[in-house]
């Protein structure tokens, strides 16, 4: 067996939540997830010295630690759920039904029974009744779990104070509150030295990313989004400010060397984003690494890393190495993510028992130790986000980090190491002239620039920055119209806020949260903090939303082809692994008086079919009668597979062609349903002629009538070609 050099980094990001107006933080996400993962993520591997790791802390969540560290942040919901009950007001306690349960319900939520009860409690009327019906002792709970839910895994073990509350569970009093109060400032204060610390002892490696989470190749030309995907829609006047890419770099190393005492060897550019001209900056920097996608490795080097029955990649021999990019005077040497195997820790895992996760994905990696062919070690690298994926996990994913540390730890044929020091000991590194513009989410930018919401968040951003620039010009001349030094100094940290990444992975319909108000309102008030800076009036623009309201709803496109068994069962958790996803937020069976029965779909292609699966809410489901599924797919015809369900079995289905109805069905399609609804349709049953993408839509009928479908906003668009794992058009 080969020897494996693993290379964990942990990304942890949170964007700039604090208004630049008021100075309060508009949402508590920092705070909680400081309080749940980013200290008890490199204090648990205190417990296994020889597991070296990295961690990539962006400076403006660092920025967000220091002064919650400090105890002089303003952040409304902090005050509100510590707030006395008997002085909270009918808005204090709409505040805490709209905040207190935006919590995981399956993991967090449901460790309290209390808990939950409250929040079956709060449901009638959209909320309206809990504010009359609820009881001093309810909305007392109610304010102290929705905190108690965030804490430390380990803090409910050895923490007398946190221990206690968990125990007790409900009937708590102000003097507890203000307890876990107490506790929680005192938390915060720990997070950032223990990284310090970690660092200091060379267990791990901290890197960076670009002051305010940017995606660095747009911003040094937003015109780049058309090398990667030639259909993107583009502002009408590109975005080029190479010299806030370098700024946003300068800022980053300056940063981490006052937190932590030295400069970063290594940067995670936003969203693993890269470009020449990006990277090129970065090397002339002083930034000696970066890591993004094994996707932009693919069209960097125009291979793919298509993976076989066994999980082994086309090409492994040069997905496991690090590359040298020869950008600069110096080059810069690239890391390159396992995106199946770092898709598993961050969607899969959580599903399964710990040991068995932890000892699946340890068998996965020995066996491409035992079977990738090459002369040197095989470096092995799993980046992920490094706080969203544990709510999902039981007990916040300790045991499973326990057991995977432990088991690499104890493997002779392993060594985990930092980034620096896998490049290291990587031998001989191979070099490629440039790097494909891309980001690590399928291969190009269209998350950031891809949609007409991000278009026009980009004109927006376009005139603020125009406006600036003028200004540092009047100021430049001496002019009696210029603004002072220190205005053009807010209005610069202003903007450069504002071309962080978080704004528009919000804007267009690939992400959803119940907070996208919040974020739309955030990112127009940093454009508007420019002006006011700026002594100028705001465009009446930045008063208008940008992000429209359709459901919603978490999108994830295709990652792999399929080999699915058409049984109506999980036949297995890796089968439909890969797959696009729908998943809108419908949270059980109804909301606000809607019966809701479709929960969320899965699509993608095998060679020869295209498969979908659909989860309902079973008990809704249940209460229908003989339901009717009808799958439309459309392209150059549309295609209609029609499901009856009979006593929860399927009782038969008819496949229609542009409204006409096949006489074999099943010669052409298969369909089941137990648990699921599985169909998958035969390749020839498509016209592909002039294609690039499908539509694809579910609806459920029952009497006549449509009573649920997905997506609400009619289809979903199904792109072709094998960038996007699916057939090529034709």
């Amino acid at each position: 067996m080969k020897r494996v050099h693993l290379v964990v980094l942990w990304h942890m990001h949170q964007p700039q939540y604090r208004d630049p107006e008021s100075g309060r933080y508009v949402l508590p996400w920092t705070r909680l997830h400081a309080l749940k993962d980013y200290w008890g993520m490199v204090d648990v591997l205190r417990e296994f010295p020889n597991f070296h790791a990295t961690f990539n802390v962006v400076p403006s969540l660092g920025m967000q630690l220091e002064e919650y560290a400090s105890c002089s942040f303003k952040e409304p919901w902090f005050s509100l759920a510590f707030k006395n009950t008997d002085e909270l007001t009918r808005e204090d306690k709409a505040e805490i039904i709209a905040r207190a349960f935006q919590v995981n319900h399956e993991r967090l939520m449901s460790r309290w029974p209390r808990f939950v009860e409250l929040f079956e409690w709060s449901r009638p009327a959209g909320g309206a009744q809990a504010l009359v019906s609820f009881t001093p002792r309810d909305w007392r709970d109610l304010q102290l779990l929705s905190q108690l839910a965030w804490m430390e895994e380990s803090w409910f073990e050895k923490d007398d104070l946190v221990s206690r509350l968990a125990t007790k569970g409900k009937d708590y009093t102000e003097q507890e509150k203000s307890g876990l109060r107490k506790k929680q400032l005192e938390f915060l204060g720990l997070v950032l030295p223990a990284y310090g610390n970690a660092a200091q002892s060379g267990q791990i490696e901290l890197s960076t990313t670009p002051f305010y989470h940017p995606i660095l190749p747009l911003i040094c030309d937003s015109d780049i989004a058309r090398v990667a995907n030639p259909g993107t829609p583009l502002p009408r006047r590109a975005y080029r400010r190479p010299e806030d890419a370098r700024e946003q770099l300068r800022l980053a190393r300056e940063y981490h060397e006052r937190v932590f005492g030295s400069k970063p060897a290594g940067l995670w550019p936003s969203e693993g984003s890269v470009s020449d001209q990006a990277l090129t900056i970065a090397a002339e920097e002083g930034f000696q690494w970066f890591g993004t996608d094994e996707g932009v490795l693919g069209r960097t080097l125009n291979v793919g890393f298509f993976r076989d029955g066994n999980g082994i990649p086309a090409n492994a021999d040069r997905l496991y190495k690090p590359w040298q990019v020869q950008v600069a005077p110096n080059g810069i040497t690239g890391l390159f993510r396992d995106h199946h195997l770092s898709d598993l820790v961050g969607f899969v895992y959580s599903r399964m028992d710990a040991k068995a996760a932890a000892a699946d994905l340890h068998a996965r990696m020995r066996h491409l130790g035992e079977t990738v062919q090459t002369n040197q070690p095989l470096t092995i690298c799993l980046f992920l986000d490094g706080e969203n994926a544990w709510e999902y996990y039981p007990g916040n994913g300790r045991a499973f980090l326990r057991e995977f540390y432990g088991r690499i730890q104890d493997d002779q044929d392993f060594r985990a190491l930092t980034a620096t020091e896998a490049i290291a000991a990587a031998g001989g590194i191979p070099a490629t002239a440039g790097i494909f513009p891309a980001s690590w989410i399928n291969a190009n930018f269209d998350v950031w620039i891809g949609h007409a919401e991000d278009v026009a968040a980009w004109e927006l951003l376009w005139d603020a920055r125009e406006a600036y620039a003028r200004a540092f010009e009047a100021r430049k001349q001496g002019r009696a119209d210029a603004p002072t030094e220190t205005a053009l100094l807010e209005a610069r940290e202003s903007l450069l806020a504002a071309e962080g990444s978080d704004w528009c992975w919000w804007f267009g319909p690939e992400h959803s949260t119940a907070n996208d108000a919040e974020f739309d309102a955030l990112y127009r008030k940093h454009l508007t903090a420019i002006y006011l800076s700026l002594g100028q009036v705001a465009p009446e623009e930045l008063a208008k939303p940008i992000k429209r309201r359709p459901e919603h709803a978490l999108q994830l496109a295709p990652t792999s082809l399929l080999n699915v068994t058409v049984d109506g069962r999980d036949t297995s958790y890796f089968e439909w692994l890969g797959a696009g996803l729908y998943s809108p937020e419908r949270r059980g069976g109804s909301m606000h008086g809607r019966v809701f029965y479709l929960h969320e779909l899965r699509y993608g292609f095998e060679k020869d079919r295209f498969c979908v699966r659909i989860d309902s809410f079973p008990e809704a489901l249940a209460e229908l009668e003989d339901p009717e599924f009808r799958i439309t797919i459309g392209g150059a015809e549309e295609l209609t597979i029609v499901v009856n369900l009979q006593r929860s079995h399927v009782q038969g289905f008819a496949v229609e062609k542009d409204l006409v109805c096949l006489l074999n069905p099943k010669l052409v399609a298969e369909a089941a349903f137990e648990r699921v609804l599985e169909v998958a349709i035969h390749r020839d049953q498509f016209n592909l002629k002039g294609q690039s993408k499908l539509r694809l839509g579910v609806a459920l009928w029952h009497g006549g009538l449509p009573v649920d479908v997905l997506p609400a906003e009619g289809f979903l668009d199904v792109h072709l070609g094998e960038d996007h794992f699916a057939w090529p058009p034709e």
